[in-house]
């Protein structure tokens, strides 16, 4: 959820909207490093002890519930009943730094991801993702890259669920951009489904390159998983034509009622 700047403001909204936004935003950046300080170790430990993620994932959706609250982000769901049982992964656009922590409550009480590897910097959080059995990427080199999207495989193969942004990147004005195809690699390397979902409300709540989060109505479609079993690698550019046709489609339904 961090940005790079305070002061970029948003168009259409008030002074006292800003101010206000500013407040809660700076409130939950404190409120929320603080808990990772003091919750992180101990959730680290009794994870380490027990050989057990749930002291991870409990803490953490704990911790992601109340960040969202105080700066009054909302979800509405529509689709849940469309995902399978078992390991799947979830294919979503990128409107804003906060459909990460909105999805990861949304999607799945156990979900997983690809994190960019220059996160492994940033102390307690990073040792928590890993032991949660979350998979760095290094997308500056081919070989390590792909070394972590066959271990995210074999994970899914386990009955991990993970969520992927397939564009890398969020979008600036709305519109798809191109698709990555790690994602769509390592689906077809796990022969898991494919959830394709489509994310809106986020990018009025925080622009990309401002930290400062206004309240917004998050709104998340989801739709049919698209199977991959029986696809090989030459299959994945047909893959990822079918997975960004479903999300332009879940798109143009609009928000959730």
């Amino acid at each position: 959820m961090m940005g790079t700047t305070c002061n970029v403001p948003h168009a259409g909204r008030t002074p006292l909207q800003t101010i206000v936004a500013l407040i809660r935003s700076v409130a939950t950046y404190v409120v929320l490093g603080l808990y990772v300080l003091v919750v992180g170790p101990i959730a680290m430990l009794l994870a380490l002890v027990s050989r057990s993620s749930e002291f991870l994932f409990i803490p953490g959706r704990i911790g992601v519930a109340a960040a969202l609250a105080l700066v009054g982000i909302r979800c509405r769901l529509a689709g849940g009943d469309h995902v399978p049982a078992g390991g799947v992964i979830f294919c979503s656009n990128h409107e804003s730094n906060v459909d990460g922590p909105v999805l990861f409550l949304a999607l799945h009480p156990r979900l997983r991801a690809l994190y960019k590897a220059e996160f492994d910097k940033v102390p307690i959080l990073s040792h928590a993702m890993r032991l949660a059995r979350f998979v760095p990427i290094n997308r500056s080199n081919r070989q390590l890259a792909a070394q972590s999207i066959e271990r995210a495989a074999s994970l899914t193969r386990e009955g991990f669920s993970f969520l992927i942004f397939a564009e890398g990147t969020r979008s600036p004005t709305g519109e798809l951009l191109p698709f990555k195809k790690g994602g769509f690699i390592m689906a077809l390397l796990a022969q898991a489904p494919i959830v394709p979902l489509a994310i809106t409300g986020t990018r009025d709540a925080m622009r990309k390159g401002s930290a400062l989060i206004h309240a917004a109505t998050a709104s998340v479609r989801i739709g049919r998983p698209v199977e991959t079993r029986g696809m090989t690698i030459d299959d994945r550019d047909r893959l990822v034509m079918e997975v960004r046709a479903r999300i332009q489609a879940l798109l143009a339904e609009g928000p959730v009622d």
